[in-house]
């Protein structure tokens, strides 16, 4: 977008570093802020047609979003495409970040994160949730399994037809329940049971809340000519979803095993 100056900020959880950098008059001005948004907005609008950036990372949109409301047009940039010489890297320091973004931005050297609606975002957090979730239930069962090795109670339980039976089924908990311990070891055995069952329930209930997110009217659209993809269930659908716009054409076919020859979806979102 067109600008005469461009405005670096270095976000960060509790500060934000600010440098306006007008590339016609070589004139670079530094300030510190909170995080203030409105504060902010008010000192960059003071410039002549200013647009601000800043990179991307843990601070996520918000405050591109309130610039925008502000009417301070703020653009995102991926860091993973920062282009910075490894001299910087050696004498780092907020103000010097803020004013390395303000020189790309003027020379237009940035690659633009889309910015995602707050819907978009909600629907990513709540899959990352799910994710989380899963990644601490499987963590739960192994540290139990691994506990129960230790002692040296295996499952290996049998079917008619001679297979294994499967860990984490009804009969495999029953099986659990079963084992008698004693002192101290009972009590581990107990907090690992526990922890299990609920990291279970957890993701049980995430789960349930992706499910009847992806039936709105706003993902459901896209969800079901995912579902058309044979292993791809609900709640991948809706990480692919809501990332959909983020993902050039040749990479959301290699996300699903296309490569060249995927064929367009509609996708709503």
């Amino acid at each position: 977008m067109p600008h005469v100056t461009s405005i670096g900020l270095d976000v960060h959880a509790r500060s934000v570093a600010a440098a306006a950098f007008n590339p016609f008059t070589g004139e670079v001005v530094h300030r510190d802020f909170g995080t203030d948004a409105a504060e902010i907005a008010e000192w960059a609008l003071g410039f002549e047609e200013p647009r601000a950036c800043y990179e991307s990372g843990p601070t996520g949109f918000h405050m591109a979003r309130e610039l925008r409301a502000l009417g301070l047009d703020c653009a995102v940039a991926a860091v993973s495409k920062m282009q910075r010489p490894a001299a910087d890297a050696r004498r780092k320091n907020d103000r010097r970040d803020a004013e390395f973004i303000a020189r790309m931005l003027a020379t237009h050297n940035i690659v633009e994160v889309p910015l995602p609606d707050a819907a978009v975002e909600a629907a990513r957090d709540l899959d990352r949730a799910l994710d989380d979730a899963t990644v601490e239930y499987r963590r739960a069962r192994q540290r139990l399994n691994m506990f129960l090795i230790r002692l040296g109670h295996v499952w290996d339980e049998r079917n008619a037809d001679g297979t294994r039976k499967g860990s984490w089924t009804r009969a495999h908990w029953r099986w659990i329940s079963g084992i008698r311990l004693e002192g101290p070891q009972r009590d581990v055995l107990e907090y690992y049971v526990t922890a299990a069952r609920c990291a279970e329930s957890d993701r049980r209930q995430l789960e349930k809340k992706v499910l009847a997110l992806a039936r709105t009217d706003r993902w459901r659209p896209a969800v079901e000519a995912l579902s058309c993809i044979k292993g791809i269930d609900v709640s991948v659908n809706l990480f692919f979803t809501s990332f959909a716009k983020q993902a050039c054409r040749s990479r959301k076919g290699g996300f699903t095993g296309c490569a060249n020859v995927f064929s367009p979806i509609p996708v709503t979102a």
